[in-house]
Order: C-alpha cells, then structure tokens, then sequence
C-alpha cells in the first residue's frame, strides 16, 4: 500500500532537513572523523557526502519554489533556520561540543528573519505564483507561434 504524498508546503521543509544532516557532517564531520587524513581525503570524502545533499537539495528549492509557491527569500530564510537547527543537534550530539546563550541568540534572531519573511505570505506567495503563471503562458504563447511558423499546412 503506497504512503500518501504530502503536501508539498511539508515536503520541501522536510527534504532540506535531510540536506542539511548531509551538509554539516559534509562541513564538519571530518573535524571529528578525518581529523589525521591527508586533506585530500576529508576534502574528497566531504564533497561525496554533499553530493547526497544536492540530491535532496534541489529538489527541495524546485518543490518549494514551483509547487508550494515559496518566494526565494522565504526558501533562503527557512534554509538558514533549517541549519542552525540542525548544526545545533549536530554539534552537541555528534560534536560533544556545548550550546552556548550566544547561539540562542543567534538563532532568536533567525526567529526574527522568519517572522519578516512569513508575515505577508500568503498575499506574496499568490502574487508570486500568478507572476510565474503568467510567464509560463506567455512563453507556452511563444513556443506554439513559434512551432506553428515552423510548420507550413499548406
């Protein structure tokens, strides 16, 4: 029995989530892991784990963009949030290492950046995805002129 799709407003935050485990052990597991390889090797051995995070990453951004009607700002915003969340984890858990009051505030700030960045969704992201809309006609327009002076009926 197949699992139901979700929403693609869930599916992009989630699948930048996965990126980003990919993308800190990529950046900083080698300090813990790699620590007396050459650093060819650790720069070798991070760009294999990032590959995986590209796979989730793009189409994170394209499902954010194109299907849950995210602006790019919204995507970059969620991104760093995304990231200090999942360093935070990443860091303490794996790392060992102390969560500072410092990085609390750091993050609250990055509650802020969310804050400015959502509060006018809705009425963006409708506005936004009729902008996209309206190029996609246009150029669908375009390309069935196009292919029609191309083709002679006559």
């Amino acid at each position: 029995m197949p699992l139901p799709a979700l929403p693609a407003r869930v599916t992009a935050p989630f699948l930048l989530v996965g990126s980003n485990v990919f993308m800190t052990y990529a950046w900083y597991g080698h300090l813990k892991d790699a620590k007396n390889a050459p650093l060819w090797t650790a720069v070798l051995a991070s760009w294999g784990v990032a590959f995986f995070e590209y796979c989730l990453q793009v189409p994170a951004n394209r499902i954010g963009f194109n299907e849950a009607g995210y602006s790019l700002q919204q995507l970059k915003v969620m991104q760093e949030v995304i990231t200090m969340t999942v360093f935070a984890a990443f860091a303490a858990w794996y790392m060992k290492e102390r969560i500072t009051l410092d990085f609390v505030w750091a993050a609250l700030c990055l509650v802020g950046a969310v804050f400015f960045m959502f509060r006018g969704a809705r009425r963006s992201r409708l506005r936004g995805r009729a902008h996209r809309l309206g190029h996609g006609e246009r150029r669908s327009e375009e390309h069935t002129s196009e292919l029609q002076s191309r083709v002679d009926i006559s």
